[in-house]
């Protein structure tokens, strides 16, 4: 069903051209827009144009016109005030209907593209429904989630709109209160690159609204239709991960991931095991800061003693006593590439735990 504004804005438009005041009414007679303050509509009138056969009548010096959709009575145009009153009531009336038509079109399209982002259709429907949409099956597309301080505010979606609206390709929705979906069409020649620029303008584009802290996520490009949802789970899979492992991002894609993705998905319990196992009743989030801060830039370096005790402005026998030292407690020597792996790994399951935690389920 059209919005009442949308009908009036069209009427009003049609009203300045013509000169002719027209009057929209539903079947049981209520007027839902009308270029004049002042009109008053006969419900039997309206009840008995709406029973007969006609198309349009002429009743008290104003003439009526159905508005149909799919075959079904819809609405009654009134037209009244010029001598023109066929021509514009038959216009207005193909007006609306053409409206009607659109708006179903999008609706089609928004919950086609929510049930296909979600996987809740069948293959052959996917293709069925995108051929009787008109929406190519076999274009290169990359599922952008974006998540803002103000992602339910109407002016986000808004702004995201505006930002594509030059591609009719390119759809916008969302699948819950959280987060707006972009889902982008790419040239053939796409690549990272070009992905990561247009996350880019979506972030600085929000930023100079005020639209608040934005974060940004995205998929690997996907050739065919039957391939979006994959997309968007991995984009769905970036942005969760990147909270927990990369905080400082507001960009993240599903292939920087890294390790990240495989620890994001095992269970708690298994965590918890693993963390029991190699540190015993100890947990690497259990050192002090100076350890911590030691062991991260020692990570950033590459094992490199030399370089890391010269960002840390530290001595290297200082740097390497503090490493015998976490062997010690740990039994884990981080010079070593295998202990320094179970090592990275604890922290990063201890990260993933700690966050896990603060989800409400």
């Amino acid at each position: 069903m059209l919005s009442n504004l949308v009908l009036q804005d069209t009427i009003n438009g049609i009203r300045n051209i013509t000169k002719c005041e027209l009057t929209i009414v539903n079947l049981d007679g209520k007027v839902v827009a009308s270029t004049r303050d002042d009109v008053t509509v006969n419900r039997s009138d309206i009840i008995s144009f709406a029973e007969s056969q006609a198309d349009s009548q002429e009743i008290r010096d104003m003439r009526f016109f159905k508005v149909y959709d799919d075959y079904q009575l819809e609405y009654i145009v009134i037209a009244s005030g010029t001598a023109d009153t066929v021509m514009v009531g038959k216009m207005t009336a193909f007006q609306i209907q053409n409206l009607l038509i659109a708006y179903k079109e999008h609706f089609d399209k928004e919950n086609f593209i929510k049930n296909l982002l979600l996987d809740n259709l069948l293959l052959v429907d996917v293709y069925n429904r995108a051929k009787r949409l008109h929406i190519d099956t076999e274009r290169r597309r990359v599922v952008y989630i974006l998540e803002s301080e103000q992602s339910k505010d109407y002016s986000t979606l808004e702004a995201v709109k505006n930002l594509f609206s030059q591609s009719k390709n390119d759809f916008i929705t969302a699948v819950d209160e959280k987060s707006i979906i972009i889902i982008k069409e790419l040239q053939a020649d796409d690549g990272q690159e070009e992905m990561d620029a247009i996350a880019q303008s979506i972030v600085s584009t929000l930023e100079q609204g005020d639209h608040g802290g934005v974060h940004v996520a995205y998929g690997n490009a996907v050739g065919e239709i039957k391939e979006v949802s994959r997309s968007y789970k991995e984009a769905r899979m970036a942005l969760d991960v990147g909270k927990i492992f990369f905080e400082e991002l507001n960009i993240i894609a599903f292939s920087q991931l890294g390790i990240g993705r495989l620890i994001y998905q095992l269970p708690i319990p298994l965590c918890k095991m693993f963390i029991k196992e190699i540190f015993t009743d100890k947990s690497p989030d259990d050192f002090d800061e100076e350890t911590l801060a030691t062991i991260n830039k020692f990570f950033e370096n590459s094992l490199n003693v030399s370089e890391t005790s010269r960002q840390l402005y530290i001595h290297r026998n200082t740097l390497v006593y503090r490493l015998d030292k976490l062997q010690k407690s740990t039994g884990l020597d981080l010079r070593v590439f295998d202990d320094a792996i179970t090592f990275k790994i604890a922290l990063m399951v201890v990260k993933y735990m700690k966050y896990m935690e603060t989800l409400d389920y």
